[in-house]
Parts: C-alpha cells; sequence; structure tokens
C-alpha cells in the first residue's frame, strides 16, 4: 500500500462523516422549508432520542466493539451520570455544563469499583455478572438510596444547560447540542481508534493470550477500556436528564442495557460508522412501528435473529486493519528482503535499501 492510497483509506471516512454531520446540521432547517408541524418539534426530539443512544452505544463499542467485552450493564453508568447531574443540579444548584465532566467522572468511578475484581472474566462469565450490576443500580435507585435518588418518582424539575447565557430549551437547540457533542465523541474514538491504545484494545480482542505475550498488560488496558466507556456514558446521562428535565430508575433497566448492546452488533461490533446507523435503525424504527406496540418486540426479535443468520458480522462491519509492510521490509535484515526481488549476499558489508 503506497502512501497516497494510505492516506485515502485513513483518512476518507473523516471526510464522508465531515459530510453527515452536515447533513445533520442542515436537517432543522430542512424541516423547517417543508414546513412541518410545529417546525419538526416530533422528529427533532426523536432524533434528539437516536443522539443519544448514538453517544452510549459509541462508547459502548470501546468496550465490546474494540476490546471484545461481553459487557450488558452499560446502562448502570448511564444512570449513574445522569442522577450525578440531576441530584447536584436540583439539591446544590450547579449548572448542568459543570456537573458534565463530574457525572462522566463518577461513572467511571463505579465503572472501577466494579471491573477491578471482574476483569479478568470472560465471555458469558461476564456477560452474568454486568447484568447483575444493572439490577442492582436500578433497585439502589428504586430504594431512594442514601434518600438522595427520589425512589421511584424519580428526580424532577432539571434546568437547561446554559452557556454563556444561552440557554439549551428547545428542542432545536438540544438538537445542536447532543449531535455536536455526538460529532465530537465521532472524531475522538476515531483517533482513539487509530492510536497506539487502541491497537492494544484491538489485539486484545484478536488474541488476548498473543496480546499478552507481546507484553500487552491486558488487565489493565480492558479497566481503562472500561472506565473510559463508563466515563463517556455518564457524560450522556448528563444530555439525557438535562433533555427530559426529569428522571426515573424504569428508565435505566436492563431491557435499554439490551437495545445498547443490540445497536453495536446490528451496526457492526468495532464500527463506528457502523454503531451511529444501528442507533437509526432501532431506536428511529421504534418510532415508526409505535402504532403495533404489541407486536414490536416480536419484530424486533424476529430482525436480531435474521442479522444473526444471515450477517452475523453487523451491517458495516470494522474494515480489517491494513499496515504497509513494503516500505518497512528494508530495514529488516536480508534474509526477508527476497520478497521483494533483492538478491541475498551474506558478505554485503551495506545491505541497504531493497525498495
Amino acid at each position: 500500500m503506497n502512501l497516497a492510497r494510505y492516506a485515502r483509506y485513513r483518512y476518507f471516512p473523516l471526510c464522508l462523516g465531515g459530510v453527515f454531520f452536515a447533513i445533520m446540521a442542515s436537517i432543522p432547517w430542512l424541516l423547517n422549508e417543508a414546513g412541518a408541524p410545529g417546525s419538526g418539534i416530533a422528529q427533532l426530539d426523536m432524533l434528539n432520542k437516536i443522539g443519544i443512544y448514538a453517544l452510549l452505544a459509541l462508547s459502548l463499542n470501546i468496550i465490546l466493539g474494540q476490546t471484545g467485552l461481553f459487557h450488558m450493564g452499560h446502562t448502570a453508568f448511564f444512570a449513574v451520570g445522569a442522577y450525578a447531574t440531576a441530584i447536584l443540579n436540583t439539591m446544590y444548584q450547579w449548572p448542568v455544563f459543570s456537573t458534565l465532566p463530574v457525572a462522566g467522572l463518577l461513572a467511571a468511578l463505579f465503572a472501577l469499583l466494579v471491573a477491578v475484581p471482574i476483569i479478568r472474566l470472560r465471555g458469558d462469565y461476564l456477560l452474568v455478572v454486568t447484568i447483575g450490576i444493572v439490577e442492582i443500580v436500578r433497585i439502589c435507585l428504586t430504594n431512594n438510596i442514601f434518600g438522595i435518588t427520589g425512589g421511584a418518582n424519580g428526580i424532577f424539575g432539571i434546568a437547561r444547560p446554559v452557556i454563556f447565557g444561552l440557554a439549551f430549551s428547545s428542542p432545536r437547540q438540544q438538537y445542536y447540542l447532543i449531535w455536536g457533542f455526538t460529532g465530537i465523541t465521532v472524531i475522538l474514538f476515531y483517533l482513539l481508534e487509530h492510536s497506539r491504545f487502541g491497537r492494544a484494545l484491538n489485539y486484545i480482542k484478536q488474541d488476548e493470550l498473543a496480546a499478552a505475550g507481546c507484553g500487552i498488560n491486558v488487565a489493565r488496558y480492558k479497566l481503562a477500556a472500561f472506565c473510559l466507556g463508563a466515563f463517556w456514558a455518564g457524560m450522556a446521562g448528563t444530555l439525557y436528564a438535562a433533555n427530559i428535565r426529569s428522571i426515573e430508575p424504569t428508565s435505566f433497566n436492563f431491557f435499554e442495557s439490551v437495545i445498547i448492546f443490540a445497536i453495536v452488533i446490528l451496526g457492526g461490533a468495532g464500527s463506528i460508522t457502523g454503531v451511529i446507523l444501528g442507533a437509526f435503525l432501532l431506536i428511529g424504527l421504534q418510532d415508526v412501528f409505535r402504532d403495533f406496540s404489541s407486536a414490536r418486540m416480536l419484530i424486533f426479535g424476529a430482525a436480531m435473529i435474521a442479522m444473526m443468520v444471515f450477517r452475523p458480522q453487523g451491517l458495516l462491519p470494522a474494515r480489517r486493519r491494513h499496515y504497509g509492510a513494503r516500505r518497512y521490509l528494508g530495514k529488516f535484515p536480508c534474509a526477508v528482503r527476497r520478497q521483494c526481488g533483492a538478491a541475498y549476499n551474506p558478505y554485503a558489508e551495506d545491505e541497504g535499501d531493497c525498495v
């Protein structure tokens, strides 16, 4: 792979993402020009919901898609972030935006506490344990732990985010806030995927034993991926709480974890583009099939079965990594230089380059 082709392969997804988010930025204007009822408030509310689930799925993709950890307890970190924002805003009058990093840090700290004893588990064992974490968190929230979660009634009256005097109160303003944050997330996670840390996670996913043999501290990298995914889920919880302005324990049940897990699997584990597509399909189709609420889960289950049978890798699976190895052959001993047509001379003083 020559340098020009490598550059096209490396930066084409970013260009494609730029086109996608440019289209997303024009949607409110298009809805207004099309004469949608209420300037498209219903459509913008649905897109806001899709954006939040896309953020959650992208954060889970680090754990499930890039590291290969079967984690179905992501809603627990989402709940910690949402409740942290709700409590700090309603009880202590913190501005919503100032709670954003705090919610992420609390979710990451909670992930660290629960992941340390279970991080060495694999496969189904880890999956079952993370399911239990979701239920424990939901029950604690329902029982009004420490007297600050509001019990089954939840917490109401969460303020709107305000930046430099601008309150994000309307669905259109919320739309730009959520999808702007999603765009930043996509860029950061794309760079992370192609960093040394992202490559280490990919090695662990492909072969954990071989990764350990190459000197990668598997447990430490797994723990870092767990905490990073939880940190982003906690910040998504802040946006969720500020968007709907009221939260309750039933919003963070096991079914929500199943939906987030299914988004990653449906779109393609490890693929940022696939995860966003999965969020549009799973969350958007819920609104399409709203009139068929009694059969919605049947349709959802049948679609997932069909996906597992006919396309188990997902709709847009992650592309295999390619490295331009031919450019580095001249740096190896001359015994391997024959692969690029160079003559082997064991008495040569200067091996030089064969490319």
